[in-house]
């Protein structure tokens, strides 16, 4: 069961900052953010709060072999993960590519007419990172430089085989290295050396190599033409959940500005076919519309069509391979269906429910499992593990805390069961055994038990400040856009009305699956409301006329194009 941190009744130093609300500063308080750090927070500045990407592990050496390659016309090839950090990174560097070469006469830059490849690996028959058999593959090809974007800094044997082919290799990752690594000509990666700012995704990583290259030479573009690019990293930085602080926090807020005018056609027609208002888009929308289309690409078929569509360059074929993207999203959608079906099936034929969940088939595919595994695990409150079966006959699953005890503390307590596992306390992936796979639902189970209390991490989750439903309106949502954009490491707010009674209790939508609750003002009527629950869904059940207390974000709804001020249920107390 999920425990709240009430704010407490305690001096808030940012209470007294020029310029900052009270609800404004609750909210950075709990944030963490100090009193120099205020402004800087709230006002995001591209020119000021980014820093030198010469800064970054083996940065000048990798522009010096990226150079050398343009100016002798080599031959190189980008290959980048297959989800939704490595395809937008591998845009922003098909971006700096294309616009170098369209600029090769320009009597600036030295640029010659040089050949790139893209190379995004097949998530169910490759797998991730660079891989011996993708080298060979590149090498059949005449390739003379590999750069990798989100993946690398851990696939030795795969940098080993490229330089006994004689190709260079420059590694750009955010990944955690591990105690060897390979024999990349360059590594770049935040998390080695004195870079400032560890936490950056994959494509900001590539973002600021571009950085790089661009302070040295111009390469006919104008001064601060890559901001535009800002477009793709911004929605990798939403979508691969690093930490919205710093540098994130300046790259996702000019992130959204691009998106918003960005005027790429495959972005547009996939924002019109997910009925999301370009002009006003959020974060939300990156989690909810772009997100899941572009990993559906890898989940479902081939990466390469996320990649193709967002790099389109005329409407017509924006429009064709937006049209088999949605194919693709909702066979995905189908088919975790059925999964979901099959496994609540199962769970009804059980005569006692495990305290720790596992299940699978050798037909699933286990790039779709973790998003069943976070279906069960919320709806029984406890650690739910996955699986399926890869292209390469691999048992491989998912895990899922559903907001009870620590998945990756469950693995640790068990490792003779897995090949190889990972994660943190809310989510994790696995690989097991032939072997194994008929065993460690019982070595988690009894890891759980040997575990006991150690197998669970609470952590509260902290409220950011009690308001009165009269302060649901275009003030507060004012105050809480400059905060924006929300997500890992800048949560977003949450409130608590105490106290309020609901004049009704209603479910809407075609086959009345979601959850309204509606109050009145002396401002008039407010609505809170939840996708996809119904009043037994929360720690009390609301009923009308009867007083509660609510736990709720605050929003503004831009649906069927009419702006409204809506909260949005988290729990009823």
């Amino acid at each position: 069961m999920t425990t709240y941190s009430w704010p407490a009744d305690e001096p808030n130093p940012l209470l007294d900052t020029p310029g900052v609300s009270a609800v404004q500063a609750a909210i950075l308080h709990h944030r963490g953010v100090k009193g120099d750090e205020v402004a800087d927070f709230i006002t995001p500045n591209y020119d000021q709060h980014l820093h030198d990407p010469l800064l970054m592990h083996d940065m000048e050496a990798a522009c010096e072999r990226i150079e050398s390659a343009i100016d002798t016309q080599q031959h190189i090839a980008v290959f980048a993960d297959y989800d939704c950090d490595g395809i937008p990174g591998a845009v922003v560097a098909h971006d700096f590519f294309t616009a170098a070469t369209k600029n090769s006469n320009c009597p600036t830059s030295d640029v010659g007419q040089f050949e790139v490849t893209y190379y995004i690996p097949h998530r169910h028959y490759e797998g991730f990172g660079l891989s011996v058999s993708a080298v060979e593959k590149l090498a059949q090809q005449k390739v003379d430089l590999i750069i990798t974007i989100d993946c690398g800094v851990t696939d030795v044997a795969a940098v080993n085989r490229a330089n006994e082919l004689g190709i260079d290799i420059i590694i750009t990752d955010h990944h955690e290295p591990a105690a060897e690594l390979p024999s990349a000509l360059a590594i770049v990666n935040p998390k080695l050396g004195n870079y400032p700012f560890a936490d950056l995704c994959g494509a900001a990583v590539m973002f600021k190599l571009i950085q790089a290259l661009l302070s040295r030479r111009d390469y006919g573009l104008v001064l601060g033409y890559e901001k535009w690019w800002l477009d793709m990293v911004g929605i990798a930085t939403v979508a691969d959940m690093v930490p919205l602080r710093g540098e994130n926090r300046v790259l996702a807020q000019y992130g959204l500005q691009v998106l918003r005018k960005s005027r790429r056609p495959g972005l547009q027609q996939l924002l019109k076919i997910a009925k999301a208002n370009q002009s006003t888009l959020t974060e939300e929308d990156i989690g909810f519309a772009i997100g899941p289309r572009v990993n559906a690409a890898s989940r479902m078929d081939a990466p390469e069509d996320a990649f193709h569509l967002l790099t389109a360059t005329t409407i017509t074929e924006a429009s064709t391979r937006v049209t088999h993207l949605e194919q693709l999203n909702q066979s995905r959608k189908t088919a975790v269906g059925q999964m979901t079906k099959e496994l609540h099936k199962r769970m009804q034929q059980l005569e006692e429910i495990p305290a720790v969940i596992v299940m699978g088939d050798p037909t699933w595919r286990p790039s779709l499992v973790g998003l069943a595994a976070g279906k069960l695990a919320e709806e029984h409150g406890r650690p739910a593990f996955i699986w399926g079966r890869d292209g390469n006959g691999v048992y491989k699953g998912s895990a899922r805390s559903g907001g009870a005890a620590s998945v990756v503390t469950l693995m640790r307590a068990a490792p003779d069961a897995f090949l190889h596992y990972g994660g943190h306390h809310v989510a994790g992936g696995f690989a097991v055994s032939d072997d194994g796979i008929h065993t460690f639902a019982a070595a988690l189970n009894q890891a759980h038990a040997d575990l006991g209390e150690g197998a669970f991490t609470p952590e509260p989750v902290q409220i950011d400040a009690q308001l009165r439903l009269e302060d649901v309106n275009q003030l507060l949502l004012n105050d809480l856009a400059q905060l924006a954009p929300y997500g890992t490491g800048n949560p977003k707010p949450l409130f608590a009305f105490k106290s309020v009674t609901p004049i009704s209790v209603e479910q809407f939508g075609k086959n009345r699956e979601h959850l309204k609750l509606t109050f009145s003002t002396e401002a008039g009527q407010v609505e809170a409301i939840a996708f996809f629950a119904n009043a037994d869904s929360y720690t009390k059940v609301p009923k009308v006329g009867e007083e509660m207390n609510l736990l709720a974000h605050v929003e503004q709804s831009h649906f069927m194009g009419r702006a409204q001020i809506r909260m949005m249920i988290v729990d009823v107390l």
